[in-house]
């Protein structure tokens, strides 16, 4: 699947750097968080100084727009990171991370101590940068879609790049744990939930996919990607 599940590359283990039941020496840094449903993480304009890595549950990332609708930029489920752009030189939040499911459970590190890490550590230094990169590519991307191609495409992709970073290959096809609801990849990809169920029923009835609650099946992704 190539460098895109950079959170899971071996080289670097971010759960042992940043969730204190895996760095037992580091607990008195390192501290574990919960959240209720909907609880704020952290809001736009909030000192951007810590860095977070999702042990258990989802996290939303989203702004608002100047007449106060909500848009959702990423669904992050377990074993994902958040909050990396304090990295690159954000001083302030520039969007909003909220809990998405009860006991929401998260590690987190101050940047001063993560670069104190990246220094002495290599490949962990070299894996914030490409995680940076990426999210900033895949934003860029999804603001392209939403500008010039139509609903179908944009869940077509959706579903494409959801099994590049996250799928399991078996043959020919890959199966994804499916943590998004129809109204998630609605708001993911601009679109309404009508929509999305629409689509992704024209697309099971074509036996391009599968799918139920806890996984989606990519019969051939190929095949997805060009219909």
């Amino acid at each position: 699947m190539g460098d895109s599940q950079i959170w899971y590359l071996e080289e670097v283990d971010l759960f042992k750097i940043l969730c204190p039941r895996k760095a037992a020496m580091m607990d008195e840094k390192h501290s574990l968080n919960e959240f209720a449903k909907d609880a704020f993480i952290y809001m736009e304009e909030d000192p951007s100084d810590q860095i977070y890595l999702i042990a258990q549950g989802r996290v939303k990332i989203g702004g608002y727009t100047a007449d106060g609708k909500e848009i959702v930029r990423a669904i992050l489920g377990a074993g994902e990171v958040f909050g990396e752009m304090a990295l690159a030189g954000e001083t302030r939040r520039a969007d909003f991370a909220q809990a998405m499911d009860n006991d929401t459970q998260l590690c987190k590190m101050s940047i001063e101590d993560l670069q104190e890490m990246m220094r002495s550590n290599q490949p962990l230094n070299l894996q914030m940068i490409k995680l940076i990169g990426f999210r900033l590519r895949k934003l860029e991307r999804r603001i392209d879609a939403l500008v010039f191609k139509d609903a179908r495409t944009r869940i077509v992709e959706f579903l494409t790049d959801l099994a590049e970073e996250k799928g399991q290959k078996v043959g020919y096809e890959v199966m994804v744990k499916n943590h998004f609801t129809h109204k998630d990849i609605a708001k993911l990809t601009g679109t309404s939930r009508q929509t999305v169920t629409t689509i992704l029923n024209e697309l099971k009835e074509k036996n391009l996919i599968t799918f139920d609650r806890r996984r989606i099946l990519i019969r051939d992704l190929e095949a997805l990607q060009n219909s």
